[in-house]
């Protein structure tokens, strides 16, 4: 293995190495078969010949259908055409750079403290990327409804039939997650469809009162070094369940009484995402030098910066990324968040494909 010095770092043994440690989180969500590997993705930003991609308009089946016609030796058969929608993909990348200095090193009898960063890099991309995913999701939920009459209003029906908002039921059970929640939302969304939602994104709030209620089972791994970790994940009615305090929680003040609405404390909405089996293509793309050290041997008396960088292609389930507002060839989780840059994907006669062919609901609930 290389070194951790600027004169004997490998960059490519580096990444290698990299690769090859088990990541338990991510290889979990693999396994949820909502985050899945997106092909038409690695042909436009890695295989193809095209160079410096960040953003492409790719082709979108639609489904066939329509009524089977009486064969009875008398009825002319009419054959129909399937939908081509259009949709939007992009790439995002992301950087990050770690510094020691060598005089830890000297101070603390020869502690490599360098090697504690490489240890938890994985984690770390981790919990940026579930950044962005959130992130994407807020502006998906946000997309516009402006522009074609027709593409507002599937767009608007979306956000509508794929929200199932508890929060403001009548009793302090009702307005929290139970355990019909996930049951319904889902079938409020997708219909006879359901069966393919099988990610959960909540936050620990949430999480908690699912565990109350004996309804969330947690997960755990064993490491390399034979110890049994607790994973952070758990299920519910089969679904894989991710814990994250970053989710959506919205703190709604207290409202005095009027006339005929009594007071109202303050309190939180919290969103609970939950997706199915390719909501969301996501491909690693590269970037041309993912990692290297950088030797500075004038200031603090020598240091060395590990410097990794991240790029991702990702695509949206029957959902298009639109790129109206973004200042740079990599979307900032800001600009994800954006309504306007989200829309379902439509052809040309701007028919939009089904909302119910989209595996992505959320739950709005206090808890």
């Amino acid at each position: 293995m290389a070194k951790f010095d600027a004169k004997s770092f490998n960059e490519r043994a580096f990444g290698h190495y990299m690769s090859a440690v088990p990541n338990v989180k991510l290889n979990k969500l693999r396994e949820s078969r909502a985050i899945v590997s997106d092909a038409r993705l690695k042909e436009t930003f890695v295989t193809s010949s095209q160079t410096g991609t960040v953003y492409a308009v790719l082709p979108f089946f639609g489904l066939i259908g329509g009524d089977a016609l009486n064969y009875d030796g008398e009825t002319n058969l009419t054959a129909e055409n399937t939908d081509t929608f259009e949709q939007g993909v992009f790439v995002y990348g992301r950087m990050k750079g770690w510094t020691e200095a060598d005089f830890s090193y000297d101070v603390t009898g020869g502690v490599d403290f360098m090697a504690n960063v490489r240890n938890q890099i994985n984690r770390y991309w981790n919990e940026v990327d579930q950044g962005t995913l959130l992130a994407i999701l807020e502006g998906i939920f946000a997309m516009s409804t402006t522009g074609k009459t027709t593409i507002k209003a599937a767009n608007a029906e979306f956000v509508d039939k794929h929200t199932y908002d508890i929060s403001s039921e009548a009793t302090k059970e009702a307005r929290c997650v139970g355990a019909t929640s996930l049951n319904v939302a889902i079938q409020k969304a997708c219909g006879d469809n359901k069966q393919k939602f099988s990610l959960v994104i909540c936050h620990s709030t949430v999480a908690t009162n699912l565990e109350n209620l004996k309804l969330l089972a947690y997960l755990k791994y064993t490491d390399a070094e034979g110890i049994e970790r607790d994973l952070g994940m758990g299920t519910w009615n089969g679904r894989l369940v991710v814990i994250d305090d970053s989710m959506p929680a919205e703190v709604v003040p207290a409202a005095p009484a009027s006339d005929d609405v009594p007071a109202q404390e303050a309190y939180t909405k919290y969103t609970t995402y939950i997706l199915g089996e390719g909501a969301i293509g996501f491909e690693p793309v590269g970037a041309k030098v993912p990692y290297e050290m950088v030797r500075d041997a004038k200031t603090r008396g020598g240091e060395d910066t590990l410097i990794s960088r991240k790029r991702n292609a990702v695509s949206v389930a029957g959902i298009s990324y639109l790129k109206a507002s973004q200042k740079t060839n990599s979307p900032t989780d800001d600009e994800l968040k954006k309504g306007e840059n989200w829309s379902l994907v439509s052809n040309h006669d701007n028919k939009t494909i089904n909302h119910k062919a989209i595996p992505i609901a959320r739950i709005i609930s206090r808890g």
